[in-house]
């Protein structure tokens, strides 16, 4: 018999290739909005790009190099109109911490060739987890936990660059050693390099509030003030490197960036050496993941003020694309970065195509400015990072945790004190494991109320919450939860003991409104429950139960061997088991009896 092959047909070929579908009425109207973004991008992207190759422990060009071949790469297979991708601070910081684990020398080509590497395998990872649709890994990695990683790596961030302000040597992965080794040489401070880096620092926060409206009020147009308050870095570049140059910076010791290749980026490639990938391994799986949840978090919010279409798991094969591209040109691990990506959005980008207009620009950059960029002090660049990641930094998730959700806070309090202490990836590691530790926690111990019925209605609420109706010789609960064997045997053990001391039951009914699942431990589970009660004389009785859980208990025995009824809903296992006869005013709910639950 013959194999028969079937074609993709164009949906598939544009959904795996999304510049098919925004390319195809590419208007004029929307090139000149196109072009208008990627020069106010790439006039922010120059610095940022070198600052955080610096940041990475790599050669400033490769920070160049990664902006380029990614963002075109992007622009034929990501989904959204506004994210721009390049070097960001957190992952560049991961990627200093991965390599470092190496223990390779910075700025050696071992150093370098790794850097490609680890970009490479992310690339592989993320385009794997696109093609097999598992970009639902990314979920366990919680809000509050990216929260307190982020806020940590702001801090690992800026202290990290503080050497370079101060112009002395400073070792350590963690906050406290990085500290404590600034404070042992403090005294070498290097008065020059600090002026400029402190004033480099003050100018650049000025920008950010204060020049467009200076700007504005001296006469010019709000659209032409905005461009030039974006290139307030690039203004601090050329500042400080003349500067360098007029007063000698180098021979007064103040450290510059000295040579950056000219030209456009070289073909590389990652080595391929099996014992080099399992030690990058966890590594790239932990960039991959954090990257695209910063990624597909910008793209979504972006997308939704547009109301535009994010597919996350296309997104992940854009992503993906980007960091093969960084690797194969001399790049490092790149993803979608907050701030450029606002400012695309802002400054009026139509479609990807202004994530390749931006490569141009950083292309022409690369091969005609960068002889400029010899005497640019190392300060000015730390300065760029500092003032960029130190927005970041929201110790505020600390207090809405607390007021909100203990576990919550103890996920993100941990995550921040072990990232802190013990560097990215260790932090990011446990706050992940502690998160999923403390939802199994409390989906083990679910909520189980006692419900009755609210007089002259059809509904149930919490005996505790609430004025209800209830009968003697029945009882009433809900189960707030799915369940699954983490919690089985505690829902088991509750019943029964709520079960003790009351002689007067004859009907058990379980609530499962607010079940989606019944796995096979809860289902043996509920069998036993079953079979105890029916030897207490007491029958058990399911209501409300979902229609995909109902499926799932229709292909078991446990329904035939049931010796209650399914009822369709919980008022009607009332009026069958018997009539309301009994009134229990226990109490009312802080609301009244307006109060859910």
């Amino acid at each position: 018999m013959a194999l028969a092959f079937k074609r993709p047909g164009p949906g598939a070929i544009r959904r795996f290739f999304p510049i098919l579908d925004w390319g195809s009425d590419y208007r004029k109207d929307t090139l000149v909005s196109d072009l208008v973004a990627a020069v106010i991008v790439t006039i922010m992207l120059i610095p940022q790009s070198l600052a955080y190759a610096l940041l990475a422990g790599l050669p400033a060009e490769m920070g160049l190099y990664a902006s380029i071949l990614p963002l075109v790469a992007y622009a034929i297979f990501g989904t959204s109109r506004a994210l721009a991708v390049g070097p960001v601070a957190v992952v560049s910081l991961m990627t200093a911490a991965a390599i470092g684990n190496l223990g390779l020398e910075q700025g050696t080509s071992d150093y370098a060739l790794a850097a490609i590497t680890l970009a490479f395998l992310s690339g592989a990872i993320l385009l794997v987890m696109g093609v097999f649709r598992l970009g639902f890994l990314a979920n366990f990695l919680s809000h509050p936990v990216i929260a307190g990683f982020i806020t940590a790596s702001g801090l690992l961030i800026a202290t990290s660059q503080a050497k370079h302000i101060l112009g002395v040597e400073a070792q350590g992965h963690a906050l406290f050693d990085r500290v404590g080794s600034l404070v042992a040489n403090i005294g070498d401070t290097n008065w020059i390099t600090l002026v400029v880096g402190a004033a480099s620092v003050a100018f650049l926060f000025w920008v950010r509030k204060g020049m467009k409206p200076l700007l504005i009020k001296v006469g010019l147009k709000p659209r032409l003030a905005d461009i030039l308050a974006k290139a307030g870095p690039v203004l601090a570049v050329a500042v400080t490197t003349l500067f360098s140059v007029l007063f000698d910076f180098q021979g007064r010791g103040v450290a510059i960036v000295g040579d950056v290749p000219q030209g456009l980026p070289p073909l590389t490639a990652p080595q391929f050496d099996l014992e080099l990938w399992g030690q990058l391994f966890g590594s790239a799986l932990l960039i991959s993941i954090i990257g695209f949840v910063e990624s597909i978090s910008v793209a979504q919010t972006l997308a939704a003020k547009k109301k535009q279409r994010i597919t996350p798991d296309q997104e992940l094969v854009g992503l993906g694309a980007s960091n093969i591209a960084a690797a194969v040109s001399g790049g490092y691990p790149v993803t979608g970065g907050f701030a450029r990506s606002v400012v695309n959005f802002d400054a009026g980008a139509e479609t990807p195509a202004a994530g390749a207009f931006t490569a141009v620009g950083i292309a022409l950059a690369a091969l005609l400015l960068t002889p400029l960029l010899y005497f640019l002090p190392t300060a000015t660049l730390a300065a760029t990072i500092i003032v960029a990641v130190l927005s970041l930094v929201d110790f505020s998730i600390l207090k809405r945790t607390w007021s909100y959700s203990k576990a919550d806070f103890a996920a993100v309090a941990a995550t921040i004190l072990l990232t802190l202490t013990f560097g990215v990836e260790l932090g990011v590691s446990a706050g992940v494991v502690l998160s999923i530790v403390l939802f199994l926690y409390k989906t083990s111990r679910p909520h189980i109320a006692e419900i009755g019925l609210v007089p002259g209605t059809e509904h149930f609420r919490n005996i505790d919450r609430h004025t209800v109706l209830t009968h003697p010789e029945l009882l009433s609960l809900r189960l707030d939860e799915n369940l699954y064997f983490a919690n089985a045997r505690y829902i088991e053990d509750y019943i029964l003991d709520r079960l003790a001391n009351d002689q007067p039951l004859k009907h058990v009914v379980l609530n499962c409104a607010a079940v989606n699942a019944i796995d096979l431990s809860a289902l043996e589970s509920l069998e036993e429950l079953n079979r105890r009660l029916n030897d207490m004389g007491i029958k058990l009785h399911l209501s409300e139960v979902k229609g995909p859980v109902m499926d799932r208990l229709q292909r078991t025995h446990f329904l035939g061997e049931l010796h209650g009824q399914v009822f369709l809903s919980h008022y009607g296992a009332m009026r069958a088991l018997g009539p309301v006869t009994g009134l229990a005013p226990i109490r009312s709910g802080p609301g009244g009896d307006d109060v859910a639950t």
